[in-house]
């Protein structure tokens, strides 16, 4: 068996870089271990089928055309008789399926009998990796068969139904039985956390639930998973305490595993408190709670890989990622290199105002774990979190996604903050959000420099003294409210008088500064045109008083694609010190992105090879080709150069 020529032609076969690395179904076989892929005629390359026994071809070189069905079906058979044991008398391939009078020929794509070899004990449905689609024909199948379990497998999410006929598809099953195992072994089976799956699609894990009863729940799916993924929370930090026995798991009756669900739920409330509202309670049917629970039962969140969590997070907010509000998901990419630019350290306070699902809290963390922290324990980096990290956003759901992500990073507990930051005169209220917002921003105003007590205003909340700030505020909408402008000298023009509305993103670039103590740093994404029109010039002349430049880097048009075409850069900036000297001229890093890391459609370009192989990053995931690194490297050689003291 050539293992190199295995893995070459299932990666030409499965195109798409996200598939290649991601056949999580079968990470227990190894695919190029478990096949035996051979050149048969030139060009084409085949593989024996395992029950056939018949030459099946799978790859055409000069078409570039592939079957990648026919690999997920033939590593289920490898599985079917290698891991579940059974034996292949009892399992049947492209079995025609009766309905009532109609006979369709090929339709089912594996049955496993039971040992009477008659008798159909599950049905399986494969898909290529793509196929977004088969929940209703596997129930179908099951249906016409009387078979009481049904899989449906792209290789990457497989959703295995339970239905003790002829009742109703009342459950799901965390796996199949194995040949020498009871439907009741499998469910009943504890679950531990050294069993849960650490790479695994969450997204598509969410259509599945979509389709299979979120979207005829009558429920807001984005609060519901919300609740199950707090829930989730909750179990796994104490598992331990259970010597790793987790009770987020289905059980055989609906209504025992809601009870349990809604328990731990009500647990995750009082241990983060302010996500929820008080008494909210679980609102998905007991058969429809177990169903999710089914799914989302055998992957670990706690500790995960942010970047699963981040991309699931973004599908669940259409509104926001479709820019309704002015707000994107700003590409994790060029976080990276804003956070690389400004290098903020162990010791300092960092800050994003409009924080959105926390993109740059969870990097600028990241960064300082890994640069500053490498040698110091969990409870230490998570006691850093808990001191250093601020965030504020407006808007309800991202702030849950961003206090979610940091709970999952290992923080424990974040000051994020739904608020809105324009207007520190709306804090004032009394609910516990507010509440708890002004006491730990207080704190923060407490650890204020002796040159800021005259103007600290606990009224107020205007001026904070945060070592880093890094945000990319909503561009869409304007602020009309004279008593918010009267707050603000850039909502006045240049001769000084007050303008009747002004843009929310040019009052961010002065809120930000207000949250950044003299010297400190910030970067902020701003349209094109903040930098160049002439009718902004007001908005430059007064930067220049309040801080120096320290970088501008262009970003390309396909940055923010498909949520937006709209031109963009990031501005770095350093706040002037307190009674410094402005110089009249000094030297500013210039950048402009030519690869951004995505095609015209918004689809995300990776890099290949010499061989046209798609090239991992150090976590093993496909490279996003962009030139924001090379970027950020340059800018560091300046500022070393210019004797900058954060690059020191």
């Amino acid at each position: 068996m050539d293992t190199k020529l295995n893995s070459e032609i299932i990666n030409k076969i499965f195109k798409n870089p996200e598939v290649q690395y991601g056949l999580t179904e079968f990470e227990n076989i190894k695919p190029s271990e478990s096949l035996d892929i051979f050149e048969k005629e030139k060009g084409r390359f085949f593989l024996k089928c395992l029950k056939r026994n018949i030459d099946l071809s799978i790859w055409n070189e000069e078409k570039q055309i592939g079957e990648p069905e026919e690999i997920v079906r033939q590593l289920w058979l490898f599985k079917l008789t290698k891991f579940y044991n059974y034996p292949l008398d009892r399992i049947a391939v492209e079995k025609e399926v009766n309905f009532g009078r109609e006979v369709r020929e090929k339709a089912a794509d594996i049955v496993v009998y039971k040992e009477d070899k008659e008798t159909p004990q599950i049905i399986i449905e494969v898909k290529s990796p793509e196929a977004k689609d088969g929940i209703e024909q596997i129930k179908s199948y099951l249906n016409a068969e009387g078979a009481p379990i049904g899989v449906l497998s792209n290789g990457i999410v497989r959703v295995i139904l339970y239905r003790p006929y002829p009742h109703n598809f009342e459950n799901t099953l965390r796996d199949i039985p194995r040949v020498d195992q009871t439907i009741e072994d499998v469910q009943d089976a504890k679950l531990t956390l050294d069993q849960l799956e650490k790479q695994y699609d969450l997204v598509k894990i969410i259509k599945v639930l979509e389709e299979l009863v979120l979207a005829g729940a009558g429920v807001d799916s984005f609060n519901e998973i919300f609740k199950l993924i707090y829930a989730k929370l909750y179990d796994e930090k104490y598992a331990r305490d259970r010597k790793g026995e987790l009770l987020f798991r289905q059980s055989t009756n609906p209504q025992v595993t809601y009870d349990n669900i809604e328990r731990l739920f009500e647990s995750s409330t009082k241990e983060w408190p302010g996500m929820f509202v008080d008494g909210e309670k679980i609102q998905l049917s007991p058969s429809h709670l177990s169903v999710c629970v089914g799914q989302l039962e055998k992957v670990k969140l706690l500790d995960a890989d942010l970047g699963i969590i981040d991309r699931a997070f973004e599908y669940l907010l259409p509104d926001v990622a479709k820019g309704k509000k002015g707000q994107y998901f700003t590409p994790r990419h060029v976080i990276d290199m804003a956070v690389k630019m400004l290098n903020p350290k162990e010791d300092e306070y960092v800050i994003d105002p409009a924080s959105g699902s926390g993109g740059f809290l969870i990097h600028a963390m990241q960064w300082i774990w890994d640069n500053f922290m490498s040698e110091k324990s969990a409870e230490t980096k998570s006691d850093f979190a808990r001191k250093h990290i601020y965030g504020i956003d407006f808007d309800d759901k991202p702030v849950k996604i961003s206090r979610a992500l940091m709970l999952i990073a290992g923080d424990g507990r974040s000051h994020i903050f739904r608020l809105n930051s324009l207007n520190p005169q709306e804090w004032k209220g009394d609910d516990s959000e507010k509440l708890r917002a002004r006491a730990e921003l207080l704190e923060r105003l407490h650890k204020f420099n002796d040159y800021d007590k005259d103007r600290n205003n606990q009224d107020n909340f205007k001026f904070f003294d945060f070592d880093v700030v890094l945000t990319n505020p909503p561009f869409a909408g304007e602020i009309r409210e004279r008593q918010l402008l009267n707050e603000y000298e850039l909502a006045k023009n240049d001769k000084g008088k007050l303008k009747d509305r002004s843009e929310r993103h040019i009052l961010f670039i002065e809120r930000a500064l207000n949250l950044v103590k003299p010297g400190g740093r910030l970067a902020i994404v701003l349209p094109q045109g903040v930098l160049n029109n002439t009718n902004m010039s007001y908005i430059r002349s007064w930067l220049f008083d309040k801080a120096r430049i320290l970088a501008v880097v262009g970003l390309n048009v396909n940055t923010f694609k498909p949520h937006t075409g709209t031109k963009t850069s990031v501005l770095f900036l350093q706040k002037w010190e307190e009674k410094q000297e402005v110089p009249k001229d000094y030297p500013i890093f210039m950048a402009v992105s030519k690869k951004s890391g995505k095609d015209n459609s918004g689809d995300y370009v990776y890099k290949k090879d010499e061989e046209g192989q798609i090239v991992t990053n150090p976590k093993g995931d496909p490279a996003v080709d962009h030139d924001l690194d090379e970027i950020a490297d340059k800018f560091i050689e300046f500022a070393k150069n210019e004797g900058f003291g954060f690059w020191k």
